[in-house]
């Protein structure tokens, strides 16, 4: 028998998923603006006039495209940690119904899930609140949970010792 018991972790609630995903917008603006600054290198050196639009199928494949990198920040963070900065921050992480680091599939196909949770009505992350697991309609399909993960335990603080002054007469 292992000595060791496994802490089973609560599931995040929904405040908590969406103040991280709150952290995670300021990030993603920087990656809307890297990527925009991108488009407009491209454009230029197509050698259009990026005073107008771009045709409705270069806007199709702009916005494919800023998908992709929003996704590909997520995919990379869910792999390596579980967490992205605004799960670190609310002590959030994503791991597989095995409890391990999810597979590239698995976050791949969150990616693909999780908008639409959101795009209709927001339902498929209300049902976090009325599933018995806490998982929202994306996680459920994906076989993956958000959990909450412990505080740490602060450390104490050492005591400065002030030194002796030799210099007594």
């Amino acid at each position: 028998m292992n000595n060791e018991i496994e802490q089973v972790l609560p599931p995040a609630n929904l405040f908590r998923r969406l103040m991280a995903m709150l952290y995670d917008a300021f990030l993603l603006l920087g990656i809307s603006f890297a990527y925009g600054v991108l488009v407009l290198l491209l454009r230029l050196l197509a050698g259009e006039d990026t005073m107008q639009a771009p045709s409705s199928l270069l806007q199709v494949i702009i916005v494919i495209g800023l998908w992709f990198f929003y996704a590909l920040f997520y995919v990379w963070c869910w792999r390596r940690t579980g967490q992205t900065l605004g799960m670190k921050s609310w002590r959030l992480q994503l791991q597989g119904l095995d409890k391990q680091l999810p597979s590239w599939n698995t976050c791949w196909l969150r990616c693909v899930l999780a908008p639409i949770s959101m795009a209709i009505f927001g339902i498929g992350y209300l049902w976090c609140m009325i599933d018995k697991q806490g998982r929202c309609l994306h996680d459920i399909y994906s076989n993956t949970q958000v959990v909450l993960l412990p505080k740490k335990p602060r450390k104490k603080k050492a005591k400065k010792i002030k030194p002796e002054n030799d210099n007594q007469t």
